[in-house]
């Protein structure tokens, strides 16, 4: 064996001390990275995220998914707190459309669970309290919850008339609790009556309303005349029933979960930047998306944020949206 083959030269030891120098520091260098890193270490979301985001809109059991899997999904989005919106009871009735509307037709579950997770993890999240409104005990079931810190009542997503006497019940709760009614409005189906909302927006003008979903986006259009229509594509004429209310009462805000709220950015981005301009101090960030990623490639609430990034006329007003609107709003 040639020994000038077999023995290290000086120079080639102090490579190889480099190198074995270089991995250490790299290997190091990873480590501190995973443990800033709040997906596996639980750090923190201050430590990966600069730039706080309020999530008004979200669900427990989200069409099947786990906890774990909207734990990651939030962080994932850089969501730094979360409202968990609760189910009402299962009721086979005509206000869930005798069990269709269960579990806000998504399988998401009711007060117990979203308790349960904002007590477990209370720097990221939060609780509304919910049920069924035309229940017998509809009022008792929600104040217990307020009693134990909901700070929202909603998601409510069933079929009755939005002034109701059992509705206007509810308006009465939240205004003795003061804390907001989010209202998902779809046409035909959950919350009827959005033209004459105007009548408790006026009867209850202490109570904080916020506008959520198919037939509320629908409706920024001036043009939009078949209801039956929930997910419009065409461009926007401005002054829409939703243009009206956000304009008109004070008391009325917009949430842009969902694909509807995606969509009225999207289909005229150009309408949009003027909308968001002129309803800035009105408009909330809510994900209410079902994935499990958080990335912007597969992920509906990651694509609201962006749009949102994307249109704000100013910095200042993408973190209204984002942020300060929902701080305020929740009294955060």
């Amino acid at each position: 064996m040639n020994l000038k083959e077999s023995e290290p030269t000086a120079s080639a030891s102090l490579s190889r001390r480099k190198f074995i120098a270089g991995t250490g520091l790299l290997l190091a260098g990873a480590t501190l990275k995973l443990q800033a890193n709040p997906l596996v270490s639980g750090a923190p979301l201050s430590t990966l995220f600069a730039e706080p985001i309020i999530d008004i809109h979200q669900h427990t059991d989200y069409m099947g998914r786990t906890t774990d899997q909207l734990i990651a999904h939030q962080r994932a989005m850089g969501i730094t707190k979360t409202i968990l919106l609760p189910s009402g009871r299962p009721v086979n009735s005509a206000s869930t459309h005798f069990g269709v509307g269960n579990g806000l037709q998504a399988k998401a579950t009711g007060n117990t669970i979203c308790y349960g997770l904002a007590k477990k993890y209370p720097k990221e999240f939060l609780f509304g309290a919910n049920e069924v409104p035309d229940v017998p005990e509809a009022i008792e079931e929600i104040e217990r919850y307020l009693k134990l810190g909901a700070c929202v009542i909603g998601e409510s997503k069933f079929g009755v008339e939005c002034d109701s006497p059992e509705m206007q019940k509810i308006y009465e709760l939240a205004q003795a609790y003061n804390v907001p009614v989010l209202m998902h409005w779809q046409y035909g189906m959950y919350n009827y009556g959005l033209e004459r909302f105007h009548k408790m927006l006026e009867k209850y003008p202490k109570v904080n309303f916020i506008g959520h979903s198919q037939t509320w986006w629908a409706n920024i259009d001036k043009n939009h005349l078949d209801q039956k229509v929930l997910y419009p594509k065409t461009k926007v004429t401005p002054g829409g029933l939703t243009d009206q209310l956000l304009s008109n009462y004070e008391n009325i805000y917009g949430d842009f979960g969902a694909g509807s709220g995606l969509g009225s950015m999207t289909r005229d981005e150009d309408h949009a930047r003027i909308f968001i301009e002129k309803h800035q101090d009105k408009l909330l960030f809510g994900s209410d998306c079902t994935d499990i990623t958080g990335h912007i490639d597969n992920c509906l609430g990651a694509k609201i944020i962006a749009e949102v990034r994307k249109l704000s006329p100013t910095k200042k007003i993408e973190r209204k949206i984002l942020y300060h609107n929902a701080k305020k709003l929740f009294r955060l």
